[in-house]
């Protein structure tokens, strides 16, 4: 009860109006929700009670331009390992040669294999130390088993900067007289330089395995390409930069190129006048410019079927669907 209702009954003596009671909200019931009924619980299915259908497989046959692989190996001798480390340097193209057109049967950083065993191909790194017994045999054994020996890099063709070694152990003077692998036994092709390029290594393996493997045309394209390298192995084990001056720079034939100057590794040779100047005092005979200059040894066999030689060289490495 308000105040104004209290005023009113002291004065009046009335009893203040009672106010009309409120109607009662109607309650309305909530609809009933009925439950669905929910359908009855598979029985959860095992494994192997889940049947697949097995679809069958297509294996796609793969092209080789021939049937069978080739053997490489390769034979370290008195070297630094960097012509393996350019070997190793074509990466996908290494795998390329290795899933298709050769099986590395032999090394001693990457096959385990103790004993040099038959091959097609003996890439033969570092020079030999003829007061190794062991280094003397390992050579003539590779020469045995091996169809094609390759000088791989200057210190086997040349014998490069380990003819002016002694082995750098005093108390093993024996380590002390080192020579190109040419000095005892045969070898087919030089590949020079210091190391050889990546792409050099992987073009005399697709040449060698077309020219033991391939068809009639494919051994006329591999012998043009590796007859150069051929020839240099029938020039003998020494080399100078005279041969440079000799049989590039004074035939005119020298374009300022610098080729021979990136390749020499004592560097003794430097331009002067676009020309190359050899330091005959520094220069090792490791013929690494000569066999690196592009005019050297030319040859028209090789240029007059440059483009199919590099067709086949593609197509072997699976760059023609590029």
């Amino acid at each position: 009860m308000g105040l104004l209702s209290n005023l009113k009954k002291i004065f009046t003596g009335k009893k203040p109006e009672e106010p009309e009671a409120a109607p009662e909200p109607v309650t309305v019931p909530e609809p009933v929700t009925v439950p669905k009924a929910r359908p009855e619980a598979k029985p959860a299915v095992k494994p192997g009670d889940v049947k697949v259908e097995k679809k069958p497989e297509i294996h796609e046959k793969e092209e080789k331009p021939v049937a069978e692989k080739i053997t490489i190996g390769h034979v370290h001798m008195s070297g630094c390992t960097g012509c393996l480390v350019s070997l190793a340097d074509n990466y996908e193209g290494l795998f390329t040669l290795l899933d298709n057109y050769a099986d590395l049967n032999y090394c001693l950083t990457l096959a385990d294999v103790r004993d040099i065993p038959k091959m097609d191909v003996a890439l033969v790194e570092g020079s030999v130390c003829i007061n190794d017994h062991h280094s003397v045999e390992d050579i003539k054994k590779a020469r045995r088993n091996a169809t094609i020996v390759v000088a791989l890099g200057s210190c086997a063709a040349y014998g490069n900067i380990t003819r002016f070694a002694r082995g750098g152990q005093w108390n093993q003077p024996q380590h002390e007289n080192y020579v190109p692998i040419g000095d005892l036994i045969n070898v087919d092709i030089y590949l020079p330089a210091c190391p050889p390029s990546p792409e050099s290594i992987r073009n005399v393996a697709v040449m060698a395995y077309l020219l033991l493997r391939g068809t009639d045309e494919q051994k006329e394209l591999a012998a043009a390409y590796l007859k150069p390298l051929m020839d240099l192995a029938q020039r003998g084990t020494e080399a100078c930069g005279c041969d440079l001056i000799y049989d590039v720079i004074n035939q005119g034939l020298c374009m300022g190129c610098g080729t021979c100057v990136a390749t020499c590794p004592v560097r003794a040779i430097s331009m002067e006048c676009g020309k190359p100047n050899i330091d005959r005092d520094l220069c090792i005979k490791c013929g690494a410019c000569y066999a690196q200059c592009p005019r050297s040894f030319f040859n028209f066999d090789v240029m007059n079927q440059f483009e199919a030689i590099g067709e086949v060289i593609d197509a072997a490495m699976g760059k023609g669907d590029e």
